[in-house]
């Protein structure tokens, strides 16, 4: 059966096979080594279409089970298995490796870089991405956590732009010191739960209340630094605005989602009662991060770095609809992960384009650029669109879940974060009118890379991002049926349930 086959693991190790193949190439055979990247990319894609069929709706909790003996003496096995939260995260990782790759073709040419290195590199990610998410074992998780440092590292520090350094080493250190804390809680509870890192056995563990609540900040400002959540932010617009396009799409798109995933998967089943006790000082960071970064991103003359603020605000609203405690907020807030992954994914990628064309991420140097660029021009609109969550493009339909949830339980909290829908339709409109819409810059009519319009290779590269964003903004329900039941047993695993319909009755509101 199908249910029995080892996806995970064949999933996490193909990436890093074709990883070390594409590195054996020969640094003059760059074009071998980028059909090879793609094509491998492909096959982890073919597969994971595979997987989802196989998963069956309403059935376990956690499906594709598998464990192998890795450390006895600690208990630590590599055990992977999937719920629905992580099912949708590896498909949004399948879909998004092999369009970045056809985006970055000529990445690492133009910065005189080795290409399959720089390919090799990409797949090694995706290795460690599907591995975070895959992952059932508590060590294995955090070896996995601090493991996908590595190659985005070297992605952004060899292959970025002039503060390439800069930023990979912030990066670097942000990412590592959030581990750190994390390690000091994995060790806590590898003592306090019965010497096992084993995810289904930890939470039956009985731990005492405050104990659980310093175990669960630890695990907490890990996360909040991937996401990242404010104010632990800051490494994100350096690290995005130097990044190369492709990698910077999957930085926003999948490797941020890591922290918003690991509080799913393990501050709220692991510490219920913690998380209860944290859970109104994550709304307002989350609330904050939400207004703070769309100010913000309203002042970014830099492209990427505007890119980059947006996401902080977004991952805002995945914050409240975590710690909003509802079953329609908490999927909203997955559902969200995954279209911003694919929205600000293909804003990151069109962005890119720009800037390739005119050698320059300022808006500043556009102006009027549609003129000659109509085809691309329009994409961008459309992928600003989606990202301030038009309705009838996914991230409204995630957006919209995520306020009406929290709105029945924490009213104050969702008027506020409404009003980073005003604020993002103040900064996506004015990054689209001030770089391709009105006067035309003359020193874009001068230059022959700016009369380049959309080609095919990057028609290939956005329409599976737009079908997507489409499809899932109509019809949600394929992604939304594997999401639920693993956001309900998360809420049961909290201890809390859904508030009530209520009614108005002679005056007065009764359940």
């Amino acid at each position: 059966m199908l249910a029995d086959f080892p996806f995970l693991s064949i999933l996490t190790l193909a990436p890093l096979v074709g990883a070390v193949a594409v590195a054996c190439i020969p640094r003059s055979r760059g074009a071998l080594a980028k059909t090879v990247a793609l094509g491998w990319s492909l096959a982890v894609l073919v597969l994971s279409i595979v997987m989802w069929i196989a998963y069956q709706v309403g059935g376990d909790r956690l499906q594709f089970r598998e464990s192998y003996a890795w450390i006895p003496t600690w208990d630590a096995r590599f055990t992977f298995a999937a719920d629905g939260i992580a099912l949708v995260m590896l498909m949004l990782i399948a879909v998004l490796v092999p369009v970045v790759i056809l985006a970055s073709w000529h990445d690492a040419e133009e910065s005189n870089r080795s290409v399959p290195i720089y390919f090799a590199l990409l797949l090694a990610l995706e290795c460690t991405m599907i591995g975070v998410f895959a992952a059932a074992d508590v060590f294995l998780f955090y070896v996995f956590f601090e493991v996908m440092l590595v190659p985005m590292y070297f992605i952004i520090g060899s292959y970025g732009g002039p503060r390439r350094q800069y930023a990979a080493v912030k990066f670097f250190l942000y990412s590592l010191v959030g581990g750190l804390f994390m390690l000091a809680a994995v060790i806590g509870l590898w003592v306090v739960g019965g010497h096992t890192f084993d995810w289904q056995t930890l939470i039956q563990a009985d731990i005492d209340t405050t104990t659980a609540r310093w175990l669960f900040l630890g695990f907490f400002i890990a996360f909040a630094v991937k996401a990242p959540f404010f104010p632990f932010h800051t490494w994100l617009p350096d690290a995005g605005g130097a990044a190369p396009a492709g990698a910077a799409a999957l930085l926003v798109g999948v490797l941020d989602k890591v922290g918003t995933f690991g509080i799913l998967r393990y501050c709220l089943p692991l510490f219920p009662e913690a998380s209860r006790w944290f859970a109104p000082t994550a709304l307002i960071l989350s609330v904050i991060g939400i207004i703070y970064a769309a100010l913000l991103a309203v002042g970014q003359n830099d492209l990427k770095r505007l890119v980059s603020y947006t996401s902080i605000a977004h991952f805002g609203f995945i914050g409240i609809g975590i710690f909003a405690f509802t079953t329609q907020a908490g999927t909203g807030s997955v559902l969200y992960m995954v279209n911003h992954g694919l929205a600000t994914g293909l804003l990151f990628l069109v962005v890119g384009m720009f800037v390739a064309r005119r050698g320059s991420a300022l808006v500043s140097d556009f102006g009027g650029a549609g003129k000659l660029l109509p085809l691309l021009a329009g994409v961008m609109f459309f992928a600003g669109l989606a990202s301030l969550a038009l309705p009838g493009t996914a991230p409204f339909v995630s957006e919209f879940l995520v306020l009406i949830g929290t709105f029945t339980v924490h009213k104050a909290y969702a008027v506020i974060a409404t009003a980073g829908i005003i604020l993002a339709a103040g900064y996506v409109l004015w990054m689209v009118q001030r770089t391709t819409q009105g006067t035309l810059n003359p020193v874009l009519a001068e230059m022959p890379s700016m009369r380049k319009d959309i080609s095919l290779r990057e028609k290939v590269v956005v329409a599976p991002l737009i079908l997507l964003l489409l499809l899932l903004g109509f019809y949600p329900k394929p992604v939304t049926d594997v999401i639920n039941p693993a956001v309900q047993a998360t809420m049961q695993d909290v201890g809390t349930t859904d508030p009530g319909p209520t009614a108005v009755v002679n005056g007065k509101v009764a359940p």
